[in-house]
């Protein structure tokens, strides 16, 4: 008996120990890949962030590889476990807009006229992100503006792929804008809002509202570090912030196939930029090219790509890529027009800056009113981070007062 209690530990420390290894040696390795430049926002905080972060996906991995859960399973079980109780200021009621799962948060205080509602759209690449993961973000809002905050709760990929995400968005939107008035808003002052993916579905739905006459009118969109395209992965922003955490170069390329697609079979194309024909991106050069970056933006470390051709395999895998509901940017001059009053929000450090700056070009070009706001010291996902206790971040704050 006590031989066997002995192996027993034996190789319980064995485990735990390999086990240790393997995130450490995943957690190095992710490092040797990673930058965090000299002009980031606190960036031991983002640092210690990133660790959890890969530790947790890391941890995963391994339960995926031993059979228990996926590794997509675990990373939203962990994101989702944090419950805020009570909001003292805020009515919180979890409902159903047609068939998708949304959370209203409405302020206590009274107000003497209707109030104006927002849209809200949560982040997390398509394949992450809840209700519950922008809970803070979104009762600040609510509290804060003294509006009325919807969080949609749109299904999520590789499970459900592109449009399932956009048409939850876009359905519960409507529904919304149908019953104002149960909800005490002004039909005449709905905002759609997101952040990262969300930002891209509020984009989408904003352009597919835009022009009917059997819905009141938007009364704007604000767009918080949206990816709004997957035509060009080689922009200034893409190769100057390539390994800042939270979100790598890679890790953008790859949610978006796995929203358009629910795998990433085509990664290194997307990446080199050979998954579209040089014809079509010649076509939305005029909307899509690091000439339309302003030059401040390209003086730290980018270099011009070359254009590359593709084979008709692989752009027929990706060619839905060219849809304005995937891909807002590319929206023709006729819809953009059209659109509300918007807000964008950029950070210098984030793959996605070029994104942002790309659409406030096509949006003032096309006479649309934009308020744009830019973190200077910003990375991806920081908006989020404005209040996580010890690893919150001044300029998340910042950035979230603007939007208020």
């Amino acid at each position: 008996m006590a031989i066997v209690y002995t192996l027993l530990v034996l190789f319980l420390a064995v485990f735990v120990a390999g086990f240790i290894l393997l995130v450490m040696g995943a957690i190095n390795f992710d490092f040797s890949n990673s930058e965090i430049p000299p002009g980031v926002n606190q960036p031991v905080k983002l640092r210690i962030i990133h660790i959890i972060l890969i530790s947790r996906a890391v941890v995963g991995k391994i339960l995926e590889n031993i059979g228990i859960c996926s590794q997509v399973s675990f990373v939203r079980y962990t994101q989702g476990r944090k419950t805020l109780g009570v909001d003292p200021k805020l009515f919180i009621k979890d409902l159903w807009f047609e068939k998708v799962p949304v959370r209203l948060y409405q302020p206590k205080v009274p107000s003497a006229s209707q109030r104006r509602g927002v849209m809200f759209f949560h982040g997390g690449g398509w394949v992450f992100g809840s209700l519950d993961t922008h809970e803070k973000l979104c009762r600040s809002i609510a509290r804060e503006s003294e509006s009325v905050v919807v969080s949609v709760g749109y299904r999520l990929a590789p499970e459900h792929k592109y449009p399932a995400a956009y048409e939850d968005c876009l359905s519960a939107t409507i529904d919304f804008m149908k019953n104002t008035e149960n909800y005490g808003v002004d039909p005449a002052r709905v905002i759609v809002c997101g952040d990262s993916a969300g930002g891209n579905l509020a984009a989408a739905v904003s352009q597919a509202l835009a022009g009917r006459s059997d819905l009141p009118r938007l009364r704007a969109q604000v767009l918080i570090y949206p990816g709004l395209q997957a035509l060009d992965f080689n922009l200034p922003s893409y190769q100057q912030n390539r390994g800042v955490p939270l979100l790598f170069r890679e890790r953008a390329a790859f949610y978006m196939l796995q929203y358009l697609n629910g795998d990433a079979s085509n990664l290194e194309e997307v990446l080199e930029g050979s998954h579209i024909p040089i014809d079509i991106k010649l076509k939305y050069r005029k909307w899509v090219s690091p000439d339309n970056i302003p030059e401040k933006f390209k003086v730290r470390g980018y270099k011009p790509h070359v254009l590359l051709d593709c084979t008709t395999e692989v752009y027929e895998t990706v060619k839905r890529f060219c849809e304005p509901s995937l891909c807002p940017l590319l929206a023709e001059d006729a819809l953009i027009h059209q659109l509300p009053e918007s807000f964008i929000l950029t950070c210098e450090y984030d793959v996605l800056r070029d994104d942002g700056l790309l659409y406030k070009k096509r949006l003032e070009d096309n006479g649309v009113r934009v308020t744009w706001y830019h973190l200077e010291d910003g990375f991806h996902g920081i908006i989020n981070s404005f209040n996580s206790d010890w690893l919150s971040f001044s300029s998340g704050k910042k950035g979230l007062d603007n939007i208020v």
